[in-house]
């Protein structure tokens, strides 16, 4: 068998592109250690944590790509660590973030805010650094979700939102007193969404989640307004009454010109927890054909659940990852959000950002 160099193994990598810049690992200096003992390759590869949940399957990736260049019977082992790349601000808003996730939906009761909420703790979970801005006013669900009751404080002029099972988070659920609704117009909207994103220590963010009020009102266009949104995700249940609406609220995301992501099917169907029988109370395939129709990505299906249901009522969201059922199509769509993004960077790389020297 022909001998390997580290040369060799550098070369075969060069093809491999790294999932948040589309750009060749070897000369982002990505590969730290490459070790080569007779037939055994161990190579480290450093990935950024914006694609932590792709990374054991990024990890396959570069295995098959080095055992398919480098000669048969070469005993490849790939080792994933953390590549930090500072996020850059986001415009004139000042957001430090690398993504920012609008999760909409047509009408209220399809669940928007549970998926949105979910997601931002999957991403979490996974390594990603995440921030969750209930964007919803009039309707906060994300603290009761999180079951938290904390209030926000100032530090140094920035508010300081709250942590909680990993995230980020900041809602009007933590200022206005949960028995009070908020009746204000569209400015006054605008407003409260300016002041979450550019006065809250946010921090450095792989993902901003934002939870979008249901319906299509003015907040989509005030985030298009205040900084570049990567994309949003539109949530609806399988029936026809449903989907009418969701199609609606992809046309307001590309109405302000922000890039549909994809749709999730929530309640997508019932497992009888007596006789284990599959019940689809509101149809089956609906979002999915939908999504095909308009060119949008499909992101995966939730199941109507009952574990999930007690977990937000009781604000223990984050144990839908330990349910059998609510957990693997949690992930999935976690998983197939960020494949979907990965995806796009590689085949089309952003340009990197040159300072201007006066």
């Amino acid at each position: 068998m022909a001998t390997v160099t580290r040369d060799d193994v550098l070369q075969a990598l060069k093809d491999f592109r790294d999932p948040e810049t589309g750009r060749d690992v070897v000369r982002l200096n990505q590969v730290p250690e490459v070790t080569v003992q007779d037939a055994k390759v161990d190579v480290t590869l450093g990935l950024t944590t914006l694609c932590a949940p792709l990374w054991p399957e990024l990890k396959q990736e570069a295995e098959r790509l080095l055992a398919a260049r480098l000669p048969a019977g070469t005993d490849v082992n790939v080792r994933i660590v953390e590549h930090h790349r500072p996020a850059e601000k986001l415009g004139a808003i000042g957001l430090t973030a690398k993504a920012v996730i609008a999760v909409g939906s047509g009408k209220g009761g399809v669940g928007k805010s549970t998926v949105a909420t979910a997601l931002a703790i999957g991403l979490s979970r996974s390594g990603a650094h995440v921030g969750l801005m209930d964007a919803d006013v009039y309707g906060p669900s994300v603290p009761h979700l999180l079951g938290t009751t904390e209030r926000p404080t100032l530090h140094e002029g920035k508010i300081q939102p709250i942590y909680v099972d990993g995230l980020r988070v900041m809602s009007m659920g933590f200022i206005v007193p949960k028995d009070e609704a908020v009746i204000w117009r569209g400015p006054m909207l605008h407003g409260a969404v300016q002041q979450f994103l550019k006065d809250t220590a946010w921090g450095e963010l792989d993902y901003l989640i934002v939870d979008m009020p249901p319906g299509t009102g003015d907040i989509a266009l005030s985030l298009s307004q205040l900084l570049p949104v990567s994309g949003a995700i539109v949530v609806c249940t399988p029936q026809e009454l449903a989907l009418l609406d969701a199609v609606k609220a992809v046309a307001m995301f590309r109405k302000v010109n922000i890039e549909v992501l994809g749709m999730v099917e929530n309640m997508s169907w019932f497992v009888c927890p007596d006789c284990g029988s599959k019940h689809e109370i509101f149809g089956t395939g609906g979002a999915k054909k939908k999504a095909e129709d308009l060119g949008v990505p499909f992101l995966g299906e939730i199941p109507l659940n009952m574990s999930l249901r007690i977990q937000g009522d009781i604000g223990r969201l984050s144990e839908c990852f330990s349910d059998p059922v609510s957990a693997p199509a949690m992930e999935e769509v976690c998983r197939n959000l960020v494949r979907n993004l990965a995806a796009k960077r590689r085949s089309e790389p952003p340009l990197p950002s040159l300072s201007v020297l006066g």
